[in-house]
């Protein structure tokens, strides 16, 4: 009754048996729930106070599928839409817009995908979201202010599938639990398929023709009560699936082999009932098991496509030694707060990104960059989650929390890159969702005409129609391919932001190069100075250096622990691609080079010149001095060799461009151009070719938004590492060819995939329709090729 306890013996959250001795109970709309114990109790009311009660509404009475809708752990801190739990899971792309990466439970095909996407399209508040059928993952960016992470966890919920964060953790509990639910059903399946398979085999051997018609009934009988078990259990799977589908209105797989299986089933029970006709428990039995055993092989093809990228994770390390206070103890890593001071010893795993306050080592930092060689890191230098401490202990400085280190940003960008399907995915996906109604009106129309040629065949050869075709290939073809390739890629260090890139990359004809960061280290050294007014050699390194502090620009190194005295400057302002201005002692201060600074008289040099002027007269030029990087001249013969054109487009009016594009033979070269500039003469040479930019510094930005594809280096701006469609971990351009032979590969193997899964259903329906494909080899067809197309993706992962 309302306002009193529900006395219950058994415990309204979790169903287990209430103690005798005291009780807790939650006022659940209206009504005290009785509860077990403290715990459930506090999970109980964190669900009424984030406004959740209608889980218990929708939640089955079975134990089975009594779980809450999202992991338990994070049911006992709080429920998801607290702040401080999304944390750890949750990505904000600006104020209001929050991203998330889930696994769903439940996914087999295309079609689910679809699916889920349509369910949720229809929340106030989702402005985007991709279900990815390869890696049971969907990415969901919504408005806070609109939609609850909760609600958008209970429309899933509500089309019958499960979804949580993606942690790798559940992800591998999860795969172990379906294939161990997939080897008992198959077990099941393989056992009575044998059995079975001894009665049939011999009934149509006719070895029992001397026997009495009674014993032969009683064999009819043994396989139908071995069959049931296998159609009840084994088979489950497909009748969750194709209820799912019909009751929203779509078409999946499942639904023509459910329809088999049970047409097979309900018609051997009439026959087996009614001692007329023929059975077709052995079919039954023997396409269960071979249905489930394509599945389980599927399953297994497509874990090893995605487990490159959960891989990542497991690099992490839970623990740190946090020393505070100079006492040392061992805390969880996820708990470390910018501005601590960890140890991390000789052979272990950096758990956090840092700086190194004391201490000198090498670091193996192969997992992000591809590159074997360890990197020699000293004071002041940078570390990042996931490398290896090798040689000696290091205290650092913690700089990015576990969420947002380098690691974590990478794992971002490989969700990130399933967002965007290329068009041929988007057609073989709405190709593979029409392809279920006509086949199902094809076996109608099948059975109809051979009711009428052959009635005894008729049933036979409906059922090879209906298992043989296999829409799974041609949804798998191209997403399978596109995730093996971009796992591959991350596995060397280039991260891929938009999947766009691995197709564009072969139309590509013309790369553009820019010159400092890029081509050059980008390691500026001051090499000479020279004064012209009555400033001493200091104070113009003074002014230039605190004039330096506000760029990004690589040339602000070379001015990096130059400055002995403070200067006081006003109203800096930081031009890109032309220099930087100020306001010192009310008199006009300019560095850049000589256009900027309206310098006519230039000083004749190998090297970068920048002057520095005030109120117009020049009082400084400072040369600088940068290095060609090694594998720039290793990718300007890779693209000789490809016959691709090559531009070196730099603001830097130097002769020094003139050298660089002389010693690297490139196709093309100019000079002291603008970021505006610059993007007016991409779009000069896009109206004849496709253009392929490399860039890294502020002024790169646009071009960089521009180009068809764009690259940019790990090193580069944030700014340029946002507008580009790629990212290269280390220094090694030669990555660039990497990357396009890649995107060549996956290309051949996407065609090879759609041509396998286009050929095989064309040639096996006529086939199927004519009667010239036994059930037995229908279900074996259509489990190999869908295994066929996933293995043949999976060679982009050697």
């Amino acid at each position: 009754m309302k306002g009193e306890v529900n006395n219950t013996t058994h415990c309204f959250h979790c169903g287990e048996l209430n103690p005798s001795e005291r009780f807790f109970y939650v006022m659940i709309k209206d009504e005290k729930k009785q509860m077990c114990c403290p715990g459930c109790a506090a999970v109980a009311q964190t669900i009424v106070d984030s406004g959740l009660t209608s889980y218990y509404d929708h939640r089955s009475e079975s134990a089975s599928k009594a779980s809450p809708l999202i992991p338990e752990q994070l049911t006992q801190l709080a429920h998801y839409d607290l702040e401080q739990i999304q944390e750890d899971f949750v990505k904000q792309t600006n104020e209001n817009l929050h991203e998330i990466t889930l696994t769903i439970e439940g996914i087999t095909c295309a079609a689910c995908a679809w699916l889920i996407e349509k369910q949720l399209r229809q929340l106030p508040g989702l402005q985007f979201i991709n279900v990815n059928a390869t890696l049971h993952r969907v990415v969901i960016r919504w408005q806070k202010d609109q939609l609850k992470l909760s609600v958008i966890l209970t429309e899933i919920h509500k089309v019958g599938y499960k979804a949580y964060p993606f942690q790798i953790d559940q992800q591998e509990a999860f795969y172990k639990q379906q294939a161990k639910s997939y080897l008992r059903r198959l077990g099941l399946a393989g056992i009575v398929s044998m059995q079975v398979m001894m009665f049939a085999i011999a009934l149509y051997a006719n070895f029992f023709s001397t026997m009495e018609a009674e014993f032969i009934h009683y064999f009819r009988w043994v396989s139908f009560i071995l069959a049931t078990p296998v159609l009840l259990y084994s088979a489950q799977p497909f009748y969750i699936n194709a209820w799912r589908n019909l009751r929203h209105r779509t078409l999946g797989m499942d639904i023509p082999v459910s329809i088999a299986l049970l047409g097979a089933y309900c018609a051997s029970a009439y026959a087996t009932i009614t001692s007329t006709g023929e059975v077709y428990f052995e079919a039954i039995s023997m396409f269960t098991f071979l249905l489930l055993l394509g599945r389980l092989l599927e399953l297994r093809a497509r874990r090893k496509a995605s487990e490159s990228s959960s891989n990542l994770l497991r690099l992490l390390p839970a623990m740190a030694t946090l020393i505070a206070v100079n006492k040392e103890s061992i805390v969880a890593a996820k708990t470390l707060r910018k501005g601590q001071i960890i140890l991390v010893k000789a052979g272990e795993t950096i758990p956090i990104d840092g700086t190194i306050l004391t201490g000198i080592s090498n670091i193996e930092e192969s997992m992000l960059t591809g590159e074997h060689l360890p990197v020699h890191k000293a004071e002041n230098n940078s570390v990042f989650a996931g490398t290896v401490n090798l040689t000696s202990p290091l205290t650092i400085r913690v700089e990015k929390t576990v969420q947002h280190s380098l690691i974590a940003d990478i794992i971002h960008l490989q969700n990130s890159a399933q967002q965007n399907k290329p068009q041929i995915e988007v057609i073989a996906d709405r190709v593979s969702r029409y392809f279920v109604g006509t086949l199902l009106i094809v076996a109608l129309c099948t059975y109809i005409s051979w009711h009428f040629i052959d009635p005894t065949q008729a049933f036979w050869i409906t059922l090879s129609v209906l298992v043989a075709t296999c829409p799974c290939a041609l949804s798998l073809a191209t997403p399978t391919a596109l995730t093996c390739a971009t796992a591959s890629l991350n596995k060397q260090g280039i991260l891929i932001k938009q999947h766009h890139v691995l197709e564009t990359l072969n139309k590509i004809d013309h790369i553009v190069f820019d010159k400092t960061g890029t081509l050059t280290h980008g390691n500026f050294v001051l090499l000479n100075s020279i004064t012209h007014a009555n400033f001493n050699k200091q104070q113009c390194i003074d002014l230039a250096s605190q004039l330096e502090k506000v760029s990004e620009h690589p040339i602000a190194m070379a001015f990096n622990k130059q400055q002995k005295h403070h200067v006081i400057i006003t109203d800096v302002l930081n031009i890109p691609g032309q220099g930087l201005q100020a306001i010192y002692q009310g008199e006009q201060l300019k560095l850049g080079h000589a256009q900027f600074c309206n310098i006519s008289n230039v000083l004749d040099s190998k090297e970068l010149v920048i002057y520095l002027t005030l109120s117009e007269q020049l009082i400084a030029s400072f040369e600088l001095g940068d290095t060609l990087r090694k594998s720039a001249q290793e990718i300007s013969q890779y693209c000789h060799q490809q016959h691709i054109e090559t531009t070196l487009l730099t603001g830097d009016i130097s002769v020094k461009s003139e050298q660089v594009a002389t010693q690297l033979q490139l196709t093309n070269m100019i000079k002291g151009v603008t970021p505006a500039g610059k993007l007016r003469h991409l779009r000069t040479l896009q109206a004849s070719q496709k253009i392929l930019m490399v860039g890294d510094g502020i002024n790169d930005a646009p071009i960089l938004a521009g180009a068809n594809v764009s690259v940019t280096l790990s090193s580069g701006t944030d700014i340029a590492k946002n507008s580009a469609d790629v990212i290269l971990l280390g220094e090694d351009l030669n990555k660039i060819a990497t990357l396009r032979h890649t995107a060549k590969k996956t290309t051949t193997i996407i065609k090879q995939n759609l041509a396998w899964a286009i050929a095989y259903n064309l040639i096996i329906v006529p086939l199927a329709i004519t009667g010239h494909v036994a059930p037995y080899i229908a279900v074996l067809g259509m489990s190999f090729s869908s295994l066929a197309v996933v293995s043949n993706s999976l060679r982009l992962l050697k």
